[in-house]
């Protein structure tokens, strides 16, 4: 069992990026300590911490060091491996172990662990040659997605198939040389929604409001809260939640991520077992964030009861966005601007983002649909 860490302990987080910074500025608010290992100088997380390592994510001997110099041990991302954080905990607690990395890190595993939970996900069929994915594609009917089952995010190691005619095998070929992939039907998209969960050691439970997506060009680009959803919608989310939660034995913060048909079926994607980027509205919306919950889950700390205080709207900010939002920002005292202060800014990487408070949601979404600044 791990024991409770109270404020004055050390935690070090694998990764500097973002969702790093953010959780550092939730513990050091709190009192603790923070290092950050991290192959960047500088990164954002090392901007406000006590002190990083810098060093691979794979590099043993650093990440014992770090063990050793830490009350406990967190991750900022997914693409962690587990063998390497199983050996690590011989040094110091690390409360999530190894179970959500190891399912979320295969999509075959992931789609497998949700449908033996219970759960809905998009038909799909496991290919390993460019004739099984034809197989694949007269089983299931175009449109379909293509997808690498290992690593990818904001579109990256998928192809979307809309006509298998036109179809570019090359670029299928591709993604297969990597290893097995999934094809998965596209279905008939009415909303894309997700769900942040986060628990302590003692199997206690906070579950954030809904969140509804868009995405542009695979990137997130906008969340709203509370989603426009119906009743019988948001109480299967929180179930599943609830129940996978449970079933991955999660400690820290996770976000399911949801896709809701045109017939409002609702399909599981995919689980992120850290923050994500659709929760980054709770730091102003709720009444913790869920970079809080996150370090209250892995320190044992109890979980609160969390609260929407008002509904929100985050939009993120690309490298082709920033500069232009910085000037802007003189006229937007609703603005609440998050720069992550990383060193090099690049086309559609994710350098920021702003949430607004609102009485009315659409009325802001209209707002920011009119602003100039996103049509980059």
């Amino acid at each position: 069992m791990n024991k409770t860490l109270l404020p004055g302990a050390t935690i070090g987080i694998i990764g500097g990026g973002q969702l790093g910074q953010m959780m550092s500025f939730s513990a050091k608010e709190m009192g603790y300590k923070v290092i950050i290992l991290d192959p960047t100088e500088n990164c954002p997380a090392a901007q406000v911490s006590d002190g990083q390592i810098v060093a691979e994510y794979d590099d043993l001997d650093k990440l014992i060091e770090l063990a050793k110099a830490c009350d406990v041990l967190t991750y900022e991302f997914e693409n962690v491996d587990a063998k390497t954080i199983n050996e690590v905990k011989k040094y110091t607690q690390v409360p999530q172990g190894t179970k959500a990395l190891s399912v979320t890190q295969n999509r075959i595993l992931e789609k497998d662990f949700i449908e033996e939970s219970g759960f809905k996900v998009v038909p799909h069929v496991v290919i390993e040659n460019i004739f099984e994915y034809h197989r694949a594609v007269e089983k299931l009917g175009a449109p379909v997605i293509v997808k690498t089952i290992r690593g990818g995010y904001d579109g990256k190691g998928q192809i979307l198939i809309n006509d298998p005619e036109k179809a570019c095998f090359a670029d299928i070929e591709k993604l297969l040389v990597q290893g097995t992939c999934i094809v998965e039907k596209k279905i008939d998209l009415k909303k894309e929604v997700s769900v942040v969960v986060a628990a302590n050691s003692d199997g206690e439970t906070s579950i954030f409001p809904v969140i509804e997506n868009v995405h542009r060009h695979n990137i997130l680009h906008l969340s709203t809260c509370p989603a426009v959803i119906s009743q019988n919608s948001e109480k299967h989310i929180y179930e599943v939640g609830e129940k996978l939660a449970k079933n991955l034995e999660l400690v820290g913060t996770m976000c399911i991520e949801f896709f809701i048909s045109t017939d409002d079926q609702v399909y599981v994607n995919e689980i992120a077992p850290r923050p994500h980027n659709s929760g980054h509205l709770t730091i102003e919306a709720c009444n913790i964030s869920q970079f809080d919950a996150h370090i209250r889950g892995v320190c044992n700390l109890q979980m609160p009861k969390i609260e929407l205080l008002k509904p929100a709207a985050m939009i993120n900010l690309l490298g082709q966005h920033l500069d232009n939002a910085k000037k802007d920002l003189v006229n937007h005292p609703e603005w609440h601007f998050h720069d992550y202060g990383k060193d090099e800014i690049k086309q559609n990487r994710k350098m920021g983002h702003i949430t607004i408070l609102s009485d009315d949601l659409e009325k802001t979404k209209q707002a920011i649909e009119n602003n100039s600044i996103w049509d980059v």
